[in-house]
């Protein structure tokens, strides 16, 4: 089932540390791309199914300059195929040591309307990708290309990245933290329940940074006069 417009608007607006804990409620423990870090923080979080490169370790036979010349090959083809809207997500062993991809094949994704772009590697022309208007997330910059350690062998499988499974399809959130996968089948349900949690942690944030309060029986809510206090909040702020 596509990702609604209203679920990708709501986790749009809530942080991978709240995902996290709802997710963690569920029995989900690995969903953090280990080792992700976006190369601009100023961006606006990234929102969009996976779709999926995986890399296994390149054999110097199969991996000369001249692959790239065959319009089938799978990094080219991911970089032309993956739908807007999506986010492109390499499996690269988590091995840095070779770019997953470099600021061309990132421009091009920006321009087609790819949602962002993940990789438990790294990326070459790293600060030109900073400045491109599209969410990257890597571990840290390379400037070998992939060839000389990776070989691109298929597209849209289920891939690790990062100690994380990405299932094609799955929904892919990154803020200024870190990147987290969320299973398609419980997106929607996850994305109500990470905005109330949102909602009730600004409500937190008001209480210990401007009334004082202390955080026994607020945070987690065990009070029953911090519930009450919420309700009150909420009408007050319209949240």
């Amino acid at each position: 089932m596509p990702l609604s417009p209203a679920t990708r608007d709501q986790l749009k607006k809530v942080s991978v540390a709240t995902l996290c804990s709802v997710l963690f409620k569920r029995g989900l423990r690995n969903q953090v791309i280990q080792g992700a870090r976006p190369l601009n923080p100023g961006l606006p979080v990234m929102v969009g199914e996976a779709y999926t490169v995986r890399y296994m370790p390149a054999r110097e036979d199969r991996n000369p300059m001249s692959v790239f010349q065959n319009r089938e090959h799978p990094q080219r083809k991911a970089v032309e195929e993956c739908p807007p809207g999506h986010v492109l997500v390499f499996d690269s062993r988590k091995d840095h040591r070779a770019a997953s991809a470099g600021g061309i094949l990132v421009s091009r994704l920006m321009v087609r309307g790819v949602a962002g772009v993940v990789t438990d590697g790294g990326f070459r022309d790293s600060h030109e990708i900073a400045a491109l208007a599209i969410p990257a997330y890597h571990v840290q910059p390379s400037a070998p290309t992939n060839l000389t350690l990776h070989e691109a062998i298929a597209i849209n499988d289920p891939i690790g990245c990062g100690d994380a499974p990405v299932f094609p399809g799955d929904v892919i959130v990154g803020d200024q933290e870190a990147v987290i996968v969320i299973p398609a089948g419980i997106a929607d349900a996850v994305a109500d329940e990470a905005t109330a949690m949102t909602v009730y942690e600004d409500f937190v944030i008001d209480m210990v940074q401007n009334h004082g309060r202390p955080i026994l029986g607020l945070y987690p809510a065990t009070d029953t006069q911090s519930l009450i206090d919420f309700e009150a909040w909420r009408k007050q702020h319209n949240r």
